[in-house]
């Protein structure tokens, strides 16, 4: 919590000057260190797995399905995105974050007991389905908490949270990886979860609680949405199978897939997403497309290291460890007040490093290349990404009325999610047709640089969709009112 306090803690101290505190105040104080405390679990999980996830592959004899590890993830994070979101806006932001608490854990021990891949793939399936619900009611709660001017604060409070997990996250995962095996990453993680339900729970009942306007009648789930939800993330999930599976016979589920994503896409996200609207479309849009780009990469970058410069699993993970802190440091620039003018700028830098970093991972295929590199690209990318991520949430809220942030908030996290799974199906299918799912996890099985190919064709391309990320990004502004 030493981050939390040093980037949170900064920003409430330029607030002094103001007659309302900070996030750490004592309206505030208890409510932000209980959030931050669940985004430390969802952080120490996603940097614990990562690691040990070329090992869990490997021995659930699982490499070619190594994407879906992933993907599985967001695709049932999909729908339930805009199960909470409506949710959140009917009942308040409690149950669903509950819920979805519960089920992480329930995903973890499903993923740490499998004895097959398709179970592991099936236990990172019902994380998603937790995680959907956790962050989308998190986003929830801050809009009803905080007021407009505290928001890139906590929002840099939670980039903090990465920090400690990002750094403490691999090195644990990875010496409980060698010494006692994978399996006990996953099955210790759900015990983490009391400390952010003790603090995190009384807090927002107290404080965001209940629907948004209690004497308004309660508003029914839409249907409609739920249909388009599951729709989505069928869709997503058929289109991943297609191009993982790689035969003539695929284009049977990849046209399935896509005849139920599209128009399922288009009725959940804000008009003129696609096709980059000035406002909210384009804010919802450029987060997708730079998580999408961003975590495709990364997710292959512990295998790269491992497989073909023979890094252990603990230094494969420790690589990237410098992001948490420099993430944090791009969120807690946002969050400035004398930055406010410059966000659109800043934005755009943020996707120029987050794509010169992507496009620079795949040197250390070269084996005369430090394999250091991908740690200091990686940095430089976070920086960026820090930048980014808070900038397109507080935009979010700030162009939302209190009644439609659960909706929005289910947007701007289904483009986050639906980008990933595509990314990562499309990147998977790249790294497979090249040769990438023959192996083996050891660089004593395989030649430096032998799946070289397979692995540019999965850093390459993302690094062309962050350089479109960088133009959406001039688009945030509002279009002017007649």
């Amino acid at each position: 919590m030493t981050a939390l306090g040093s980037s949170a803690g900064i920003s409430a101290g330029d607030q002094q000057e103001e007659p309302r505190g900070g996030v750490l105040d004592r309206e505030h104080r208890a409510l932000s260190i209980g959030v931050v405390s669940v985004v430390m679990l969802i952080a120490f999980e996603a940097t614990a797995v990562g690691t040990a996830m070329p090992v869990a592959a490997r021995e659930l004899h699982g490499i070619p399905l190594y994407a879906f590890a992933f993907s599985a993830y967001f695709t049932t994070s999909l729908f339930a995105m805009v199960l909470s979101g409506q949710w959140s806006d009917r009942a308040g932001p409690l149950a669903p974050l509950t819920t979805g608490i519960a089920a992480f854990g329930a995903g973890l021990l499903l993923s740490g007991t499998a004895g097959a891949m398709w179970l592991f793939i099936a236990g990172r399936a019902v994380q998603g389905l937790g995680g959907g619900l956790v962050i989308v009611a998190l986003y929830v709660v801050i809009s009803r908490a905080y007021a407009e001017r505290l928001r890139p604060a906590i929002m840099a409070a939670f980039a903090a949270g990465w920090v400690v997990p990002s750094v403490v996250g691999p090195l644990v995962a990875g010496t409980i990886t060698e010494r006692l095996g994978w399996r006990w990453v996953f099955v210790g993680i759900p015990v983490l979860i009391v400390l952010p339900l003790a603090l995190a729970l009384p807090a927002i009942r107290r404080t965001a609680s209940g629907p948004a306007d209690p004497e308004a009648p309660p508003v029914p789930f839409d249907r409609r949405r739920i249909r388009l939800a599951l729709g989505i993330s069928l869709g997503a999930g058929l289109l991943q199978y297609a191009g993982q599976e790689l035969r003539w016979l695929s284009v049977v589920p990849a046209l399935a897939g896509a005849a139920l994503l599209v128009p399922a896409a288009r009725g959940l996200l804000p008009r003129g997403t696609y096709r980059a609207a000035r406002g909210l479309p384009s804010v919802v849009l450029l987060r997708g497309v730079a998580a999408g780009a961003f975590i495709a990469a990364e997710s292959f970058v512990p295998l790269m290291l491992v497989s073909e410069r023979g890094l252990s699993p603990t230094m494969a993970g420790l690589s990237l460890a410098v992001g948490g802190a420099t993430w944090a440091l791009g969120s807690y620039i946002q969050s400035r007040p004398r930055v406010e003018p410059y966000r659109q700028g800043l934005m755009v830098c943020g996707m120029l490093l987050v794509a010169a970093a992507i496009a620079t991972a795949p040197s250390v295929l070269i084996p005369s290349v430090p394999v250091w590199t991908v740690g200091v690209a990686w940095g430089f990318g976070c920086l960026g990404m820090g930048m980014v991520i808070a900038s397109t949430s507080v935009l979010l809220l700030k162009l939302s009325a209190p009644e439609e942030a659960g909706a929005n908030s289910a947007a701007l996290q289904i483009s986050d999610g639906l980008s990933n799974v595509l990314l990562l199906a499309a990147g998977g299918a790249a790294f497979a047709a090249l040769g990438g799912g023959a192996l083996s996890g050891h660089a004593a099985t395989a030649a430096a640089g032998s799946h070289a190919a397979a692995f540019a064709a999965v850093f390459l391309p993302m690094a062309g969709v962050a350089l479109v990320g960088a133009w959406v990004a001039t688009r945030l502004e509002a279009p002017p009112s007649r």
